[in-house]
């Protein structure tokens, strides 16, 4: 199930974020960047429509898929 990040505190939206990167261990190729910055670059995402939250009822947990 998609889960409408607007509907979500701020707070708790960055949490998840925050959460899905440290999870991820995401790459960002020969520049690093820090906690902060990596949240920031998938909050982008999520805004653009790029990515999405998903909830799994099965696993209840979120993360955060490509569009």
């Amino acid at each position: 199930m998609i889960i409408p990040y607007q509907q979500l505190a701020p707070e708790t939206l960055d949490n998840i974020i925050e959460a899905f990167v440290l999870r991820e261990g995401t790459d960002y190729g020969d520049v690093e960047y820090t906690l902060a910055e990596k949240v920031e670059h998938v909050k982008a995402q999520l805004l653009s429509g790029e990515a999405v939250l998903e909830y799994s009822q099965e696993h209840e947990s979120v993360t955060i898929i490509a569009k």
